[in-house]
């Protein structure tokens, strides 16, 4: 009996090592988690940007005026038309995604506006010695807020402009007002990123380059013709679209 103890113990001792290991092998494995997805970067506005712009401009009046010296002009308004070129800028976003905008854009355009038409005082020419608008640009500040991949935005600050003088200027014997002018720029727009780089944008602004010049009417019986201050037509609307590339 005494010898026979230990061999039983050995065989109980195998029998719960075995099942120990088979019951180790059913139970299941520990695998390491799959790595996390990378998180997509954030769109912002934030950065400098150049691009392109083109759109109409509307001027306003009517067919006529009232000149200091003679009285009622007929005619002598001027028409819209188009007006396109470029600008740079920088924006900054606050908060990435969605959230508030400020930046800066400077822009400048050649302006192809319709000639003012004929203008009479009875049945005399009369002939406007303010200079055209050839060409035109603003620097102004921009607030607006982004919606992701939408910013809407207000805009406004200082115009400038510098046109050709107008024909029959030189019979004017007197000072003859200034070609180049500055005002200022209000307005608004919409702008929608296609990528991170690329934008377009929709934008309406108000330009005011009117500058006061109250010059007298000169009658030159050799033409016969009135010359005169004419409309102030420096005052006129801007509807645009622009394609903006974000560095």
């Amino acid at each position: 009996m005494p010898r026979t103890l230990p061999a039983a113990l050995a065989g109980l001792a195998l029998t719960v090592a075995v099942t120990a290991a088979g019951q180790a092998a059913d139970l299941p494995r520990r695998a390491e988690p799959p790595p996390s997805l990378p998180s997509l970067p954030v769109f912002t506005w934030t950065g400098f940007y150049a691009g392109l712009n083109a759109g109409y401009g509307f001027t306003g009046g009517g067919s006529g005026f009232t000149d200091p010296t003679y009285g009622t002009v007929t005619g002598g308004a001027r028409g819209g038309g188009f007006a396109g070129g470029g600008q740079i800028g920088y924006d900054y976003q606050f908060t990435p995604g969605s959230g508030l905008v400020v930046g800066a854009e400077a822009d400048i355009q050649g302006a192809a506006f319709a000639r003012a038409n004929a203008a009479y005082l009875g049945t005399t020419p009369y002939y406007s010695v303010r200079p055209g608008l050839d060409y035109f640009g603003t620097v102004r500040g921009r607030v607006g807020y982004a919606f992701d991949r939408v910013l809407v935005y207000g805009t406004g600050g200082f115009a400038y402009g510098d046109g050709a003088r107008a024909d029959g200027a030189s019979a004017y014997p007197g000072t003859l007002p200034e070609s180049f002018r500055t005002g200022y720029a209000v307005g608004g727009g919409i702008a929608y990123a296609f990528t991170d780089k690329l934008s377009a944008k929709v934008e309406a602004l108000y330009l005011s380059l009117g500058r006061r010049f109250s010059g007298a009417t000169y009658y030159d019986a050799a033409t016969p013709a009135y010359h005169g201050a004419g409309r102030s037509d420096g005052n006129f609307g801007l509807v645009r679209a622009g394609l903006n590339y974000r560095f």
